[in-house]
């Protein structure tokens, strides 16, 4: 007996009498769906890697990644602080810097520390040294910060305890030993000099794309389903957003420059030429947030508007969906001092007409601030609604992400059936947990109809799939007929 792999054995050309075993794979009969709710930022911090994507999955990490949050509207942690409080929960975060941040430095006992990351965090980090009390040829030097978290290391010599530092990949700090090594001594030190720098310009928020990926390109690959580049309102930016949420499958979330107006926000569309289901405008009606560590803060509404999707199914809309921590607008004022104006249906309209989302209060449910639209900047009325982009993008990331494994199968019936197979069972699946309504919701053809010979013999197989959405309820009409005239007809309603 003798056993094989699937594939290994030609069961054709056997000649001698024997049990032959051949392990075949569990077959696969869905694709597992891919994330939908995890959020690429893009920001500023005061301490971080430049350029890298950070996993992020609460305030914690953040902190710990990026340091204190800043009372700046392009501030990573603010912008996850607000996004997790509308119940996302997944981030991937890329810091960008205008290039004149500075590194904290400090020096001890002859030695020159530096934090492993420019920013003005770094200028929290204190360094001790401290002489053991049994060994005395041996020392221990801590490295701390309130936020970031301290580390502790013992050597004999400076040498050693630099090599510690290089070696850890979480230290704080680095160690620059001179030619001539100086002799251990007890001693403390807090590093200065840090800086974070300017505000930097649009293109580094945008950023390279590359070997070396810089900005929103870092997120290539991230699986992220929405991105920000957070506070960043210039319009010119935004076909080159709406380009890469097309490429990548992620939904942008723009906003345009604080106090905007409706015509203006309007005009600017229209003049930077947008028109994608990729992209989300928010209009330019900054709102207030009462931040724990910087108190009342105006800031851009992507946060909140890519929280709310992040937390919800990708059938889901953001409209009228309620949000968390707004004390404020810029067109409605402190909720504590008085809202002073709302939005007319007329105006509302101009916007929705325009391809320009909003959050304000009230919302169609009740005196609550919620995303008012549920739009995108698409004028195709198809495409046009949150759900259209993020369930398309969802439904194709989780096809790319599994069936590839088809490729260099040999085009036979078995292989149409497989395929079949696989697009039937992830879109039932789909249906069975609400995404779709039901299994009148797709189809799936793929065989001789469209796989014909003149076709397969160049190595093309073809899978056409179709698939219903759910509409979202956005124009609810009650007809109401009362009066002393009105004759009601009463029984038991069919169900």
């Amino acid at each position: 007996m003798t056993i094989y792999q699937s594939g290994q054995l030609n069961t054709n050309s056997l000649n001698v009498p024997d049990l032959y075993v051949q392990i075949l794979q569990p077959q696969t009969l869905a694709l597992n769906g891919v994330a939908t709710g995890r959020i690429g930022i893009v920001g500023t911090a005061a301490w971080g890697a430049v350029a890298t994507p950070v996993i992020v999955g609460g305030m914690g990490d953040c902190l710990g990644a990026f340091g204190p949050r800043q009372a700046m509207a392009t501030d990573i942690g603010t912008a996850v602080n607000i996004a997790l409080l509308q119940g996302a929960s997944d981030f991937r975060c890329v810091r960008v810097s205008d290039g004149t941040d500075a590194a904290a430095t400090g020096e001890l006992a002859g030695v020159t520390l530096t934090a492993i990351h420019t920013g003005s965090a770094g200028n929290a980090i204190t360094a001790t040294l401290v002489q053991d009390a049994i060994i005395t040829t041996a020392y221990t030097l801590n490295i701390s910060h309130a936020v970031l978290g301290s580390r502790t290391y013992r050597g004999a010599t400076w040498t050693a305890l630099a090599t510690a530092l290089a070696t850890d990949g979480a230290a704080l700090v680095r160690a620059t030993v001179p030619a001539t090594v100086p002799v251990l001594a007890a001693g403390s030190v807090m590093l200065a000099g840090g800086a974070d720098g300017g505000v930097p310009a649009t293109a580094a928020f945008l950023g390279t794309d590359g070997a070396s990926r810089t900005g929103m390109y870092a997120l290539r690959g991230q699986g992220c389903a929405l991105g920000l580049l957070h506070g960043i309102s210039d319009s010119t930016s935004w076909t080159t957003q709406a380009a890469f949420g097309l490429e990548e499958g992620v939904y942008m979330i723009a906003t345009g420059p604080a106090g905007d107006t409706i015509a203006s926000a309007a005009a600017q569309k229209a003049a930077a030429g947008v028109d994608s289901y990729a992209i989300k405008l928010m209009l330019g009606d900054w709102l207030w947030w009462d931040d724990d560590a910087n108190g009342d803060m105006l800031v851009p509404p992507q946060a909140f508007a890519a929280g709310i999707l992040g937390g919800l199914s990708p059938e889901q809309s953001s409209l009228n969906k309620p949000l968390s921590g707004v004390i404020g607008s810029q067109k409605a004022g402190l909720v504590s001092s008085g809202m002073a104006a709302t939005y007319s249906t007329a105006e509302l309209s101009a916007l929705f007409g325009a391809g320009i989302d909003v959050i304000c209060n009230p919302a169609p449910g009740g005196a609550y601030w919620a995303v008012r639209g549920g739009i995108n900047t698409s004028s195709d009325a198809d495409t046009a609604d949150d759900t259209y982009t993020r369930l398309t993008n969802y439904i194709a990331e989780t096809i790319n992400a599994g069936m590839g494994a088809f490729v260099g199968e040999v085009i036979s019936p078995t292989l149409f059936g497989d395929i079949r197979a696989v697009l039937l069972g992830t879109l039932s699946g789909m249906a069975g947990s609400g995404i779709l309504a039901d299994s009148t919701s797709y189809a799936v053809v793929c065989d001789s109809t469209n796989n014909p010979q003149s076709r397969t013999a160049l190595g093309y197989v073809r899978a056409d799939v179709q698939v219903r959405y759910q509409g979202i309820n956005r124009f609810f009409i009650v007809n109401l007929q009362g009066g002393a005239s009105v004759t009601v007809a009463t029984g038991t309603s069919a169900t």
